[in-house]
């Protein structure tokens, strides 16, 4: 794929989500977000799928909008830390913490920032289903990237985010090798189930 490929492909992901965010019913967002990233990876030249698994592809598996597991969520304190990913494309990618968040039966998840260029926030998840059959990727999936164009906005209470599992999407490394991805660290791993969001089969 080309530079200018990548490009439109990140533009195009900035616009499914600039529409995610105009809806007011977020179960009708979350399908406009599933329809658009159906149809990018099933046509758009940067899609990561490989030449073998885009010729079987009929659609990602995303579970149907569960409205239990959108938080608007305070952003809380915590301790500094740093996270240097080593990639294969980017070099070393930093990210340091910039609080946590309290999920309702799911525990706390770490809040990261790029602090390289352009900046943007990273949340990761990964939960007890990464790697199971039929569950989820086993590095774990991406809730926001906000760089890349992944972001469900503010919620409705200043510093705050909204965190919604339903929009929870595998990383490119999932599905083209060739990628280098950051996976979620330990402060972004929980024990519990999140059985909404996109799955992971192993088929693409």
């Amino acid at each position: 794929m080309t530079a200018l490929e990548v490009a439109d492909w990140r533009r195009n992901v900035h616009s499914i989500y600039a529409a995610v965010r105009e809806h007011a019913d977020p179960a009708s967002a979350h399908e406009v977000w599933r329809l658009g990233r159906d149809r990018l990876f099933a046509e758009h030249p940067a899609s990561p799928l490989l030449p073998e698994d885009a010729a079987i592809f009929d659609g990602l598996p995303v579970t149907p909008y569960d409205p239990a597991w959108r938080f608007e969520l305070p952003l809380e304190a915590a301790e500094p830390a740093r996270l240097d990913v080593a990639t294969g494309t980017d070099g070393i990618v930093p990210f340091e913490r910039i609080g946590l968040v309290t999920v309702p039966s799911i525990g706390t998840i770490d809040v990261w920032r790029l602090t390289s260029y352009a900046g943007g926030i990273f949340v990761p998840v990964k939960d007890a289903l990464a790697g199971q059959h039929g569950g989820t990727y086993g590095g774990g999936r991406y809730l926001l990237d906000t760089v890349k164009g992944a972001d469900l906005g503010q919620g409705s209470a200043p510093e705050s985010l909204v965190l919604d599992f339903n929009f929870a999407y595998n990383p490119s490394c999932a599905y083209d090798p060739a990628w280098a991805c950051p996976l979620a660290p330990a402060g972004n791993t929980v024990r519990a189930e999140i059985p909404v969001g996109e799955r992971y089969s192993g088929r693409y």
